[in-house]
C-alpha cells in the first residue's frame, strides 16, 4: 500500500483475549517508519499480512533445576510476554530484528535459508551452533532463527520461502524469567501458523527446547517452553519432567498470591554454575545406578545413553528421599574429578553436557537437591489443595525457604537473590509474606514469593529496602498471561484509516 495513503495494521482474524500488551504491540508495528530502530523501517510489505504471536515468560514457584532430573514443577506464567509478528519472504532468506537493544549486539539478523541445508539435507546441530557463535553480535539470533532447523531436522519440513519477523519482548532478559523460552516459542509459533505447520503444544514445547540445547547451546531443561506454551492465566503449571507429563494446571488458592523480585544479579542458563550442578546431579545418578547394579546401554565408543532402569524410570528424581538417605548418600563422593569418572563410568545419560575430564565436580548435593525437591514440589501440590488457613500458608512458604536453602548449598545462590530472600522472612506472615525463593537456574535473576492477596505493601517494601542496601531498584513482576496456545496466533492487514 503506497506511504502516502493513510493505513494501518488491524486484526482480521483471531482474538486479542483483552490483554493490553496487545494493543500495544500493534501501535508499535503502526509506527514503525518511526522507530529509533531504522532497521525495522522497512522490513515489512504493507501489502501482506501478518501473523502475530505471543508467548509469556514464567516464574518458576516451586521444582526449578529439578526439572532436568526428572522433577514435578509448578510454574506461573507472567503478564510479561514476547511477541513477534511475521510476514513470508518470496526471497528464501531469513530476516529477524528485535526492538531490544543491548550494548554490543545488533538487532538486525539475515541470513540464506540455504545456510541451514547441505546436499543431502539440513545442516547438523554442531554445525548451526558453530555458525552462529562466530559473531558474538549476533548469537540472540539462534533462538529465533533455530526455529527453522529444527523444523527442517526434526518434522523434515522443506521451507520454499523466506521470513522476515519483528520480535519486541517485555520479558526482562538475565531475571531468570525465562526471556528466551518465550522468544524460542513466540517465533516457532509464528513459523508454524505462517507455513501451515500443525504442532500440538507439548511437541511445539519440546522442539523449542532443542532449539535452545541443541542450536543455541545452553543445557536447560523443558519447563520454561512449557510454561510459555500451555500456561494458563492465574494458575500454576504442574509439569511432571519425565520428559514433559503435563499434569494440568492448579489454581492459586484465592487468598494467595505470587509475586517475583529482580535482583539486579544477571542470570544466564549457560553459565558454568549451572551447568556443572546439573553435570553433577547426572554422575550422581549415574553412579547410583551402578550401586543398584542396573545397566547402562553404551554406543561404540563406549558413551552411555540409557540406563536400564525400571525402578526409577531413568529420572533421579523418583528416587525417593528415604532410599537416598538409607542406600546411596553415604556412597556418594562430595567431589570428583571428570577424569576418574569418566574412568570409571564411561559418560552420564544426559545428552546436553559433557563431563570435563580435567575438572572437579561436586557431586553429593547435587544429585540430593531433585530428589528432595521433587518430595517438597509434591507436598507443595498437595497442600494448596486443602482448606484454607494460617498453617497451610507458612508450611507453603517453608518448603519455598526449604528449597531456596537447597539452591544455595549447590552453589547456586547469590548475594541479591539471598538479600531478598531474608527480607521477605524479615516481613513475615505478620506482613503478609510467607515464602520466597531463588528462580530457574539460580545464580542471580528472580526471586519468586508467596504472601496473602493484597499484601503488595510488604512486597513494595522488600523493594524499597533491598534498593537502600544495594542501589538497585528491583523489578516487581506481578499478574499473570495465557501461553502461546491458548492465546493461538492474530492474522493483520494493512487497511485505510
Amino acid at each position: 500500500m503506497p506511504h502516502n495513503i493513510p493505513s494501518e495494521y488491524r486484526i482480521v482474524r483471531g482474538d486479542a483475549r483483552g490483554l493490553p500488551d496487545v494493543a500495544a504491540f500493534i501501535a508499535t508495528l503502526n509506527s514503525l517508519d518511526a522507530h529509533p530502530s531504522p532497521e525495522a523501517h522497512d522490513l515489512f510489505d504493507g501489502r501482506s499480512e501478518l501473523i502475530v504471536t505471543r508467548a509469556p515468560g514464567r516464574l518458576d514457584v516451586m521444582g526449578g533445576i529439578a526439572d532436568y532430573s526428572g522433577s514435578l514443577v509448578l510454574q506461573w506464567p507472567i503478564r510479561e510476554a514476547t511477541f513477534a509478528a511475521l510476514q513470508t519472504d518470496g526471497e528464501r532468506k531469513i530476516t529477524i530484528v528485535s526492538l531490544t537493544h543491548d550494548a554490543g549486539r545488533e538487532t538486525r539478523f539475515e541470513m540464506p535459508l540455504a545456510d541451514f541445508e547441505t546436499g543431502s539435507g539440513a545442516v547438523d546441530y554442531a554445525a548451526a551452533r558453530s555458525y552462529f557463535r562466530r559473531d558474538a553480535a549476533r548469537l540472540w539470533a539462534a533462538y529465533a532463527a533455530g526455529a527453522f532447523l529444527v523444523l527442517m531436522r526434526e518434522r523434515g519440513v522443506g521451507f520454499g520461502r523466506g521470513a522476515r519477523i519483528l520480535i519486541s519482548s517485555q520479558v526482562p532478559e538475565g531475571k531468570g524469567v525465562s526471556s528466551s523460552a518465550a522468544i524460542e516459542v513466540a517465533v516457532m509459533s509464528a513459523v508454524a501458523a505462517a507455513f501451515g505447520i500443525e504442532i500440538a503444544p507439548r511437541e511445539m514445547a519440546l522442539l523449542c527446547q532443542k532449539v535452545e540445547n541443541l542450536v543455541v547451546g545452553a543445557p536447560c531443561g523443558v519447563m520454561d517452553q512449557m510454561t510459555s506454551v500451555g500456561g494458563e492465566e492465574n494458575r500454576l503449571l504442574a509439569l511432571l519432567c519425565q520428559p514433559a507429563e503435563s499434569r494440568g494446571t492448579v489454581a492459586l488458592p484465592e487468598d494467595l498470591a505470587v509475586w517475583g523480585i529482580d535482583s539486579g544479579v544477571r542470570h544466564s542458563v549457560g553459565g558454568g554454575d549451572y551447568g556443572s550442578v546439573r553435570t553433577g546431579a547426572f554422575m550422581g545418578y549415574r553412579i547410583i545406578a551402578e550401586l543398584a547394579s542396573l545397566t547402562a546401554s553404551r554406543r561404540a565408543d563406549g558413551e552411555v545413553v540409557s540406563v536400564d532402569d525400571p525402578v526409577w524410570d531413568g529420572f533421579l528424581a523418583n528416587v525417593t528421599p528415604s532410599e537416598f538417605e538409607q542406600t546411596f548418600a553415604a556412597r556418594l563422593p562430595k567431589q570428583m574429578e571428570g577424569g576418574e569418572f569418566l574412568a570409571r563410568y564411561a559418560g552420564t545419560t544426559d545428552a546436553v553436557t559433557r563431563v570435563d575430564p580435567g575438572r572437579s565436580y561436586t557431586v553429593l548435593v547435587p544429585t540430593a537437591h531433585p530428589v528432595y525437591e521433587h518430595f517438597r514440589v509434591q507436598s507443595f501440590a498437595e497442600l494448596l489443595g486443602t482448606g484454607a488457613g494460617e498453617r497451610r500458608n507458612q508450611l507453603l512458604g517453608e518448603l519455598m525457604y526449604q528449597s531456596h536453602a537447597s539452591y544455595s548449598a549447590c552453589g547456586l545462590g547469590s548475594e541479591g537473590t539471598d538479600r531478598l530472600v531474608r527480607l521477605v522472612r524479615a516481613e513475615g506472615a505478620a506482613g503478609g509474606l510467607y515464602g520466597a525463593k531463588i528462580t530457574g537456574g539460580g545464580s542471580g535473576g528472580t526471586v519468586a514469593v508467596l504472601g496473602r492477596r493484597g499484601a503488595d505493601a510488604a512486597v513494595r517494601r522488600v523493594a524499597e529496602k533491598y534498593a537502600g542496601v544495594t542501589g538497585h531498584r528491583p523489578y516487581v513482576f506481578s499478574g499473570s498471561s495465557p501461553g502461546s496456545a491458548a492465546f493461538g496466533q492474530l492474522q493483520l492487514k494493512r487497511t485505510l484509516v
